[in-house]
């Protein structure tokens, strides 16, 4: 990857809907070539794909919180992962040094929601005991930064 493809990503994760040629103009190259560019960005995995980004509070679900679990003896992470699959609530988790085994981020409807999702993650055979964190508010949210100034 050289300083074009970042210049290019950066483009992307500003507006993912800029065209090749809009693209093309802002990092001097033509669009057929900011297309292979972005081909090959997106077959060496640089680029996962491309979505909508979308406000969860918009969709009814504001409340989240970040959860540390705790498993009983060793789990190892695909086992983890398999057991959190199953929870709509569960947005993303993490395995991570420390004392927790994983953290695991949830999103829920309404408080009660949130409480319905945590007894239900507490349920699961593997986990011995959590520790959950609440989110009041969100102070900074951002994609990672393509070009390294």
């Amino acid at each position: 990857m050289d300083a074009l493809d970042q210049r290019i990503i950066s483009r992307l994760v500003a507006d993912a809907r800029s065209s090749y040629s809009e693209i093309g103009k802002a990092v001097g190259l033509s669009a057929p070539a900011v297309k292979r560019r972005v081909d090959r960005l997106l077959d060496t995995g640089v680029l996962r794909g491309f979505t909508a980004v979308v406000n969860p509070e918009a969709l009814g679900w504001g409340t989240e919180a970040f959860v540390e679990v705790h498993c009983i003896g060793n789990v190892t992470p695909d086992r983890i992962r398999a057991r959190l699959l199953p929870l709509p609530e569960v947005v993303a988790a993490y395995t991570v040094s420390g004392a927790a085994d994983a953290i695991v981020h949830l999103r829920a409807g309404s408080i009660h929601h949130l409480e319905d999702a945590l007894e239900r993650l507490r349920a699961v055979d593997m986990i011995d005991r959590t520790v959950s964190t609440v989110v009041l508010s969100r102070l900074l949210d951002r994609p990672p930064a393509p070009e390294l100034s």
